[in-house]
């Protein structure tokens, strides 16, 4: 898969308003009212990247679901990695 550019990593962000682009990743944090809803949420999640064949780094404190999208092969943020942000978002219902 194909590294975008940073123009067009732009372009994508536009339908994700609340990601954002640095070091080479696109990153979110979701807050969710306890710890169980927040691991409940990030098991959903793993469900998706596993059919993706594409995984997250990703952090969980307490309430706090941090995630950085990239994929390593390409050295960047592909396509990919904005189709797993969408899969992330339909489990959020966004």
């Amino acid at each position: 898969m194909e590294k975008l550019t940073k123009d067009q990593i732009e372009k994508h962000l536009e339908k994700f308003p609340n990601w954002s682009y640095e070091d080479d990743a696109i990153h979110i944090s979701f807050e969710f009212e306890d710890f169980k809803s927040a691991f409940t949420v990030m098991t959903r999640m793993a469900f998706e990247a596993e059919k993706f064949q594409h995984h997250p780094e990703w952090s969980n404190v307490y309430n706090t679901v941090n995630i950085s999208l990239s994929t390593h092969d390409a050295g960047g943020v592909t396509k990919k990695d904005f189709e797993l942000a969408e899969a992330f978002e339909s489990v959020l219902g966004q």
